[in-house]
């Protein structure tokens, strides 16, 4: 019986990509294994097809010669015969650990070897003043971790001693395990997957090779830094395990709140109390900058909760060049703890403001008119 097509038998394009073939592959071999198919000799067949298609399309030079020559160009390396020579010398456990090697325990990290591990990444909240984070700095911090053990030096074994390897796995970390026509690898139950044995482990670390510590570490904080913004250090985590790398610090910036001013972005905000007599007639007043005073003019008949923008004299942000500017809001102050020569004026100021109608008080005149409105239509 002549052979299909192997792109056919995996249901691929003859352009496909490894991945295509190797997807392809995982769900036909679940699909047809004898396992799955107790008793069904079709599905044995079907599988070991798919077996051999993969095999010739995942190998490179196999499948340049399939695409030239057809089955004729790769029966005499893969063999002749139904089911092209069967699972070859490395027997069908090595394409399967291959291929699903990543499901099953493998991890992606191929055979062999001690297993080394990444150490966490770690957070550290910092509170930086407003002017701090405007300036930028270099800031000291104190971070606990766990390091490597400088008395074995991360080994975990004793000085003078070293790990030796696992006898139930031979250094590997993992064993196989025969389930029916499956080999699966799975973690060594003895070594617990590091595939190495510490007969004498050391007195400081207790053979983890690794021990907590407070580590001092200078952080460079660049200018127009704000809340929430975050500053990666690489390697300053945790210290990996088995000579793993080391994980990650995350500072995370928490602005305090300033006594004067309230950031918004690039802006600054501030209250600026202004006497009655500065808001009805003008000045000028010494206003705070991040840089230093400034004077600002106060216009005549100024109220309550107008704004003036001082341009540039905001903040510059680690996101762009451009620097915000300064908003100043205008705060009347009702004064306090008069005398009583003072009541008598502002009696005698009132009295006469009243007296010239609206135009001393428009916004109170017409306020006072729309309540009037607003109680006339209820009585209508």
């Amino acid at each position: 019986m002549a052979k299909r097509d192997y792109y056919e038998v995996l249901g691929v394009s003859k352009n496909a990509t490894e991945d295509e073939l190797k997807k392809a592959y995982r769900r036909l071999a679940m699909k047809f294994h004898p396992d799955r198919n107790a008793g069904d000799d079709s599905a044995v067949d079907k599988f070991k097809e798919v077996k051999e298609a993969y095999d010739v399309l995942s190998d490179s030079r196999k499948r340049s010669a399939y695409d030239q020559f057809g089955h004729a160009g790769v029966d005499a390396s893969a063999g002749a015969g139904p089911g092209g020579g069967g699972f070859g010398a490395g027997g069908f456990g090595d394409i399967f650990d291959s291929v699903f090697g990543d499901i099953f325990g493998q991890g992606g990290g191929g055979h062999g070897g001690e297993r080394v591990y990444r150490g966490a990444d770690l957070r550290y909240d910092l509170e930086l003043s407003l002017e701090e984070a405007v300036s930028g700095s270099t800031i000291k911090i104190r971070v606990p971790k766990m390091v490597a053990c400088k008395t074995c030096n991360g080994s975990g074994a004793k000085k003078g001693s070293s790990p030796t390897n696992c006898p139930t796995c031979n250094g590997l970390g993992q064993v196989r395990m025969q389930q029916g026509f499956f080999s699966i690898q799975q973690t060594c139950p003895q070594c617990r997957g590091q595939g190495r044995i510490i007969k004498d482990p050391c007195t400081d670390c207790r053979g983890q090779g690794r021990v907590r510590d407070n580590k001092t570490i200078s952080v460079k904080v660049p200018p127009g830094v704000d809340s929430g913004d975050r500053i990666r250090l690489s390697g300053e985590g945790e210290a990996g395990e088995n000579g793993g790398p080391s994980g990650d610090l995350y500072v995370h910036v928490i602005v305090r709140d300033h006594p004067i001013f309230t950031r918004d972005g690039s802006d600054l905000y501030c209250d600026i109390p202004i006497s009655f007599a500065t808001a009805a007639l003008g000045g000028e007043l010494e206003v705070p900058t991040l840089e230093g005073k400034v004077k600002l003019k106060i216009p005549p008949e100024t109220q309550s909760g107008k704004l003036f923008r001082l341009r540039g004299k905001g903040v510059r942000t680690i996101r762009s060049s451009t620097r915000g500017d300064l908003m100043c809001r205008a705060m009347v102050e009702t004064p306090v703890n008069l005398s009583k020569r003072q009541k008598e004026l502002l009696q005698e100021l009132d009295a006469s403001m009243q007296s010239g109608g609206k135009k001393h008080s428009p916004q109170a005149s017409s306020w006072l008119d729309g309540v009037k409105k607003f109680f006339d239509s209820m009585t209508n």
